[in-house]
């Protein structure tokens, strides 16, 4: 009897043992797997943010260039240039591998990522300056009329318009008060993207983008970069076709002042006033965008040429991209 009670002890025993066993390699497993995962965590974070610091320093290399560039077109002219899409700045930079921009003795080792980098520059003079609605505090009428010509051309509403000036003059309004007054006013938009906030749609956004530009202050257009729509806004009595052709006969030979652009557009030339065109930019957009295996990095940016410096006025990053496949 004592022989047969105790077979079942040793067995309920053994069946604890083996239980405790495997629920101390399942334990063990959990803390292993936790621990690697942790690591892989760390390791992850630590690459994505050395590729986001490689990543800001390679592109704050490239504005620079662009900086260097436009210097260099401000002082081969001499303070006396003229503006065009024939220089050397208004031409885009493919897609190419950083790579082939270095020196001898940087050269890329095997191994390392390749990066891809392409851009361009862009007279925002080329197109008509929302903050030219403004003028000394109040909506002025004669950039007004010019904007609605815009709007007609492209088919937009003009109750947009109307809501944009008034938005606009309420914000700088706002704006010129005392910060205590002003803390529930609507921020001053600097891009083109934030008249959202004024009340254009999205849809009239988007026809727009093309065309207009926020710059600090109020800019003339620069006739010889400005699309034919933005010719034809500018300048009234110049119809669209007419406009296109002035486009066209501009292509052969650009406008070395604006007598020139007066004789060239005929009776609408006669329209022209130094105050609101121009043959020369001060305000260029940049578009930057480098990629670096399957991650891609874009930025935008408004530099500011005042005889040969050239600042940066703002500079705009946007949310890293990751393509399903590197290109190649």
């Amino acid at each position: 009897m004592t022989l047969c009670t105790a077979r079942p002890n040793k067995q309920l025993q053994r069946g604890a043992a083996l239980l405790t066993a495997m629920l101390t390699v399942a334990l063990v497993t959990t803390l292993a797997s936790a621990a690697l995962w942790q690591q892989w965590r760390q390791v992850e974070i630590e690459t994505a943010e050395r590729g986001r610091s490689q990543t800001s320093w390679m592109m704050t290399g490239a504005l620079d260039w662009t900086r260097l560039i436009l210097r260099e077109d401000a002082v081969s002219a001499q303070g006396a240039g003229v503006d065009h899409l024939g220089e050397p700045w208004a031409l885009p930079v493919q897609e190419s591998k950083l790579s082939t921009f270095l020196s001898q003795d940087q050269q890329w080792h095997e191994g390392d990522a390749e990066v891809f980098l392409s851009g361009q520059i862009t007279d925002a003079q080329s197109r008509m300056n929302v903050m030219n609605l403004i003028e000394d505090g109040k909506v002025s009428t004669k950039a007004l009329a010019r904007f609605a010509a815009l709007f007609e051309r492209l088919n937009l509403p003009l109750s947009e318009l109307q809501n944009l000036a008034l938005q606009l003059q309420a914000t700088a309004e706002a704006a010129a008060k005392p910060a205590t007054a002003t803390a529930s006013a609507a921020l001053m938009p600097q891009q083109t993207a934030q008249l959202l906030w004024l009340g254009l749609s999205p849809r009239t956004l988007a026809s727009l983008q093309e065309h207009i530009t926020i710059l600090p202050e109020a800019t003339p257009v620069n006739l010889n970069t400005a699309s034919a729509e933005v010719l034809s806004a500018s300048l009234p009595g110049l119809d669209l076709a007419s406009a296109r052709q002035a486009v066209d006969q501009r292509q052969r030979g650009h406008w070395p002042s604006l007598d020139a652009a007066r004789e060239a557009l005929g009776a609408a030339g006669r329209q022209l006033d130094e105050k609101q065109h121009s043959v020369q930019s001060r305000f260029f957009e940049v578009q930057g965008r480098m990629r670096i295996d399957n991650v891609v990095q874009q930025e935008r940016a408004l530099m500011r040429r005042d005889g040969n410096q050239v600042r940066m006025v703002w500079r705009v990053r946007n949310p890293i991209q990751r393509l399903n496949s590197p290109l190649q």
